[in-house]
């Protein structure tokens, strides 16, 4: 059996500034928009999941995965159960399953087969933000922002949706059409959430939390009908607007290169459907199997332990990002699953004590731990920087010491450069030699990421690849 709704009642813990808080946001919400149950919500978040009779074994077709606490787990170490939201099923599962549910997730994304990674996310239904710490003064700041020109300062893009479930606000916004999640776009989704992030989070005017919270697009929320098992409070959503287009949303990001451009799918204009039909063995490999035959190295474990030390540095906005990087770090340094994950759950007993609103929860571990997966070894420094707020110098010795490091280097001239030239009489290779050369070492990259790993524009790669 699941979780009715009236036992949830006798749950409530009685923290009376965060229930007022969360009276205030729903007696504003509510005389303003219509509330909508969670079954309604979800079917029109996710109207294209497939029926029981239609799972296409060759998992092509995505559908929306959703995880949930089970009673039958109470005493056991499993956190949550992992279960597909399918059409003709789903009426009966919402009640089942999430109605009342003290701890249910879900994102925005739907996967291939049956977990919910982001290396199975196959298309974006709906961006999704988290705004912790907001009363009526902050709400009412949001919303007074909302369609304006996105060319003026601090201005907002209206969300289809705003949910409540505590102290703060998710805010939904589904896109008029699903969007294929190639890799490239992935990465684009997660530069404008990043910037939107920021946008929407504005101390003392959208929040009273002074540390952002950035989350990925993979991220999952507390599913409306649910409840928060933290205050015993129902997770409410109101409709506030319409659809949005990835253009409307692209358009308050003020920085171009924080954009999402759908038509930039690898090197082609080509959509997964007509992909499938011209290049078979490619969406074979790649899109249904998600073999990106990425290259791959393994570098020294002091990596590793190094990340382990930077834990004093960590403020409370980017506590989850710093777990996640070891795990990245644990892939990389190609250290055991079974170690990584202990470590992490060290670490966690310390970085949960960083002081911020959001409380870090054993979810956050292990959606961290979700990300032990090859496809992460490449994960960009920047981006780690970002995420994690702490400064890394690229070590471009690969963590060796410099005497080891030159000895190397040396070994490996005396190999190639027998007359003992060793310098180059052509001078500095232009853009063009760099992206060609670039090109026909990695064929698998797009120019997203060429770009960044050259240092230049996207246009120039464009200009050269073509």
């Amino acid at each position: 059996m699941g979780f009715s709704f009236r036992k949830v009642l006798f749950l409530v813990v009685h923290i009376p500034d965060v229930k007022k808080n969360y009276n205030e946001l729903f007696d504003y919400l509510s005389s303003h928009y219509e509330a909508v149950d969670g079954y309604n919500f979800y079917k029109e978040l996710f109207p294209n999941n497939e029926n029981v009779r239609e799972m296409n074994k060759d998992f092509s077709q995505p559908n929306a995965i959703y995880l949930y606490q089970d009673e039958k787990d109470e005493d056991s170490e499993r956190t949550f159960r992992r279960r597909i939201m399918l059409k003709d099923t789903w009426e009966e599962d919402y009640m089942e399953f999430v109605e009342g549910n003290p701890m249910t997730l879900c994102s925005g994304l739907t996967y291939r087969g049956r977990k919910n990674q982001l290396e199975s996310a196959q298309q974006m239904n709906a961006l999704i933000f988290d705004l912790d710490s907001v009363s009526v003064r902050e709400l009412n700041t949001l919303f007074k922002r909302f369609d304006e020109n996105p060319e003026w300062i601090r201005t907002l893009p209206r969300p289809t949706y705003v949910s409540i479930s505590g102290s703060g606000l998710h805010l939904y916004y589904f896109l008029e059409e699903p969007v294929d999640l190639f890799p490239n776009i992935k990465d684009q989704f997660r530069e404008l959430k990043h910037i939107l992030t920021f946008r929407l989070w504005e101390y003392r005017e959208t929040t009273k939390e002074e540390n952002i919270q950035y989350q990925g697009i993979n991220q999952g929320f507390r599913m409306i009908g649910s409840v928060n098992k933290k205050y015993g409070l129902p997770v409410v959503a109101f409709k506030t607007g319409e659809r949005v287009s990835v253009n409307y949303l692209n358009s308050y990001s003020h920085d171009e290169s924080k954009r999402v451009d759908v038509q930039e799918r690898f090197f082609t204009e080509h959509s997964l459907e007509e992909a499938e039909i011209k290049f078979p063995e490619w969406y074979q490999k790649v899109i249904v199997e998600g073999n990106k035959k990425r290259k791959n190295w393994t570098v020294n474990r002091a990596l590793y332990d190094w990340w382990k030390k930077k834990i004093p540095e960590i403020k409370g906005g980017h506590r989850y990002y710093f777990l996640m990087v070891l795990v990245i770090y644990g892939v990389k340094c190609n250290i055991p699953k079974k170690e990584v994950e202990k470590d992490l759950y060290v670490l966690y007993e310390i970085v949960k004590k960083v002081q911020h609103e959001h409380e870090l929860s054993i979810e956050d571990v292990e959606a961290a731990l979700d990300v032990y997966d090859p496809a992460y070894n490449n994960f960009p420094i920047d981006v780690i920087v970002e995420k994690t707020g702490i400064q890394i110098q690229k070590n471009k010795r690969n963590y060796r010491k410099q005497k080891e490091h030159l000895k190397g280097a040396r070994a490996i001239q005396n190999v190639y450069d027998t007359e003992g030239k060793w310098r180059n009489s052509e001078g500095r290779p232009t853009k063009e030699k760099l992206v060609r050369q670039y090109i026909k070492e990695n064929p698998n990259d797009n120019p997203t990421e060429i770009a960044r790993k050259l240092g230049i524009s996207r246009p120039t790669v464009y200009k050269y690849i073509k």
